[in-house]
């Protein structure tokens, strides 16, 4: 009798799991599926397959731009935003400056924001400035949104096994800059390479922001929301699949740098 209870109850966590997964990822299979289309409209039945809307959007000018100035965007801004969550992140956790409470609320609240706002904030910001809408403004505001997340890996893993080889390293007459290139940097690195993954993902799809902020120069996003207003197409489908590969890429190379991280850790 309990073996009955627990085989049904096993029966129900998997329906339950199997509902879910086909609720997250039945979308993005037909996107997948329908970019490989062969007819002109994107329902079924099925025709295909054929890779003739890549061609088509790897053709596209404004496309393979829109990609340009993403990755652009992604590389310059995750950068700097993990940088400035390092820099960050060790400030707090080895020196404990006045009010760091406050601080790290400062350095989280934009994960409490709408993207709508913070990109509104920067738009009237610049624009009372004299600053024209561009793609440095976009990066801006992805290092905005991106700060925070960075932040939170990298302090979470600045711990007292680095804090004591930093300790040594300053023993044997390291100076603070050597402390932290030699030792603190190459201790976290893989904490350092999945924040940059994860702002790189944040900012590679990110859209409000991008919308709000570029007028010719635009990121790929935007191409994409420019191509969806004439409707739904086969060639929409494939632009849509080359941001969904690069998204699971960069996640990949994240999921990675933290079994890594985890794998080295004392």
């Amino acid at each position: 009798m309990t073996g009955g209870k627990g085989f049904a109850r096993l029966i129900a966590v998997v329906a339950a799991l199997a509902a879910f997964y086909v609720f997250i990822y039945l979308p993005v299979a037909v996107l997948v599926l329908f970019s490989f289309h062969a007819g002109t409209v994107p329902v079924p039945p099925f025709e295909g397959p054929t890779l003739e809307w890549y061609a088509e959007v790897l053709g596209n000018g404004r496309v393979t731009d829109g990609i340009f100035n993403s990755i652009l965007v992604g590389a310059l801004s995750s950068l700097l935003a993990a940088g400035l969550g390092f820099l960050a992140a060790y400030g707090m956790a080895r020196h404990s400056p006045p009010g760091s409470t406050v601080i790290q609320a400062a350095i989280m609240m934009p994960l409490t924001m709408s993207y709508l706002v913070i990109g509104l904030g920067l738009l009237i910001l610049f624009s009372s400035l004299g600053f024209g809408k561009s793609l440095w403004l976009v990066g801006i505001g992805h290092v905005v949104i991106n700060l925070p997340l960075c932040f939170a890996i990298i302090v979470s893993q600045l711990g007292g096994h680095q804090a004591a080889l930093e300790r040594a390293a300053r023993d044997l007459g390291a100076s603070e800059f050597q402390v932290i290139a030699r030792v603190t940097v190459p201790l976290i690195w893989p904490a350092l390479f999945a924040a940059f993954c994860l702002a790189f993902t944040f900012s590679w799809d990110e859209f409000v922001i991008a919308f709000l902020l570029t007028s010719f120069d635009v990121t790929l996003p935007v191409v994409i929301w420019s191509m969806l207003r004439t409707g739904l197409n086969p060639e929409t489908n494939a632009a849509g699949t080359l941001v969904f590969l690069v998204s699971l890429a960069v996640a990949v190379a994240f999921e990675l740098a933290i079994s890594r991280r985890k794998g080295t850790s004392p």
